[in-house]
């Protein structure tokens, strides 16, 4: 099958031929028929799998007929993430060159002048996030009763997000006859209930299922200690065939640490999240896309729907929190037929996130070993480590203040004999098992300072020169995580023109 026996226009044909397409996806097959005889669809398909196109396709040549009116767009693609708004209108952008469509990114971040001007001229589609769209609405900047098709991409992580109220909402305000089209990973509850309350008779595609990883995809469980993860990392950075990897952590503050203690490493990488405004966001993506960089650490944020062709590798850093992230986390390798190879480093504390994950996927993670990996690096780490311990307490004020006692105990050792004489044996007994006691004491103080043989002099050469401050404040130094120190945001404007 081709994408010429989908009923698409010759115009539309020839921009998927130009971009390099010849045979639509298992998905694309199956949604893009439905789409074009305007019936309500749930398409339930694994990330990588060509979801964007099997309803960017089929919009472009229904909205090919008609007008758009001032702040009335005719179509409505809500996406979870800036990210992911961007990257479906770039297909619009690609796909749609021979029609003329209109278009507005109706996203957050980014200056809202351009978007406010693109709606007054009236546009085709519109894409946004539905924070930024209800922030619009409620200032009665859009109006939305004349809009005839609406898309819900990437259900579950709107979900995640805690944009279902929002949604709901949204349909609310749309007319009652339109064509709705909602796509998702995987079908929770939830989800369910929302396509069952606002869909009319929809068809139901399902092209893996849900929540399963690509075949393509060879997924790894990597044992290591919370406090070896960057070590583990960087050696598995060096001595493993990388060609470009993304590394996600859970927060973004592991991710600017990370990112920074890589680029100490020589590792040429970037970072993106949540804190960095939209025109560095995209600016740092082109960066990983043009080889500029090839390492990409990230929050969940980059986890759907982003597609980045030629990533080898995918590292977790951090076990993710909900097991559907696990399986668009990793989907960001092994795209389009390609193979990939996915780790997640697993600590004590991640067993029950595990479980979670390979309960979702129906299958058994291998797990390999961290120490093949830092075998020669863990003997020179380990020995300073414990080494250290044993010398703090001797170093320490405190520690000096016992050691100073027994040296004050021999003087009055010595005029002991006196006493003795002058008491009745009774006593001698008492003495006898005093030295007993104190003996060993003395001994110990004697064997932890064998070079203090001049105690006198020592003592407040000791307190003079006592180094507890300076390693207090050493260790304070040890943990630079606190603060920010991140790029300053600068909210570039970004937009599309119709």
């Amino acid at each position: 099958m081709t994408f010429a026996d989908l009923g698409l226009s010759d115009e539309l044909l020839r921009a998927v031929t130009e971009s390099g397409y010849d045979t639509p996806t298992p998905i694309q097959a199956q949604a893009i028929p439905s789409v074009l005889m305007m019936r309500d669809i749930i398409g339930i398909a694994q990330t990588g799998t060509g979801k964007t196109a099997s309803f960017v396709l089929p919009m472009i040549d229904i909205l090919a007929h008609g007008r758009s009116r001032a702040r009335m767009p005719r179509s409505l693609i809500l996406e979870p993430t800036r990210e992911l708004a961007a990257q479906v209108a770039e297909n619009f952008e690609k796909y749609g060159k021979y029609h003329k469509l209109s278009m507005a990114l109706l996203i957050g971040g980014v200056s809202m002048g351009d978007q406010l001007a693109a709606l007054e001229k009236g546009v085709d589609v519109l894409i946004a996030t539905p924070g930024r769209l209800m922030d619009l609405f409620g200032r009665g900047k859009i109006m939305l009763n004349g809009c005839s098709l609406l898309v819900i991409d990437e259900a579950d992580r709107m979900l995640d997000m805690g944009f279902i109220p929002d949604i709901e909402e949204i349909c609310t305000k749309l007319p009652a006859q339109r064509q709705t089209l909602l796509f998702s990973a995987t079908m929770p509850p939830v989800i369910k209930k929302l396509a069952d309350k606002f869909l009319s008779n929809p068809k139901s595609i399902e092209v893996a299922r849900p929540a399963s990883a690509s075949i393509n995809i060879t997924q790894r469980l990597v044992k290591v200690d919370s406090r070896k993860k960057r070590d583990t990392l960087a050696k598995m950075l060096r001595e493993t065939d990388v060609t470009s990897a993304v590394i996600f952590c859970n927060r973004k503050t592991t991710v600017r640490d990370l990112n920074k203690s890589l680029q100490r490493d020589g590792f040429k990488s970037g970072e993106i999240h949540g804190d960095i405004d939209q025109g560095s966001r995209i600016a740092e993506l082109e960066r990983f896309r043009a080889g500029t960089v090839n390492i990409l650490v990230a929050s969940d944020v980059a986890a759907r729907g982003l597609d980045i062709k030629g990533v080898s590798h995918v590292f977790n850093y951090d076990a993710p929190w909900h097991p559907d992230d696990y399986v668009h986390r990793i989907g960001r390798t092994g795209r389009a037929g390609a193979s990939g190879v996915a780790y997640t480093f697993v600590t004590e504390a991640d067993a029950e996130a595990i479980d979670n994950i390979q309960k979702l996927i129906g299958t058994k993670i291998e797990v390999v070993g961290a120490a093949d990996v830092v075998a020669s690096a863990e003997p020179a780490k380990d020995e300073p480590a414990k080494a250290e311990p044993a010398r703090a307490p001797r170093g320490r004020g405190r520690g000096a203040r016992p050691a100073a006692a027994p040296a004050q105990e021999a003087p009055i050792e010595a005029a002991a004999p006196a006493p003795v004489r002058e008491e009745a044996p009774r006593e001698e007994k008492a003495r006898e098992e005093r030295p007993r006691e104190d003996r060993p004491r003395e001994n110990r103080a004697r064997e932890d300072r064998p070079r203090d043989d001049r105690p006198r002099d020592s003592r407040p050469d000791r307190a003079a020169a006592a180094p507890p401050p300076r390693r207090r404040n050493e260790q304070a130094d040890d943990g630079p995580d606190d603060g920010w120190n991140g790029p300053m945001p600068e909210f570039l404007n970004f937009g599309f023109n119709g």
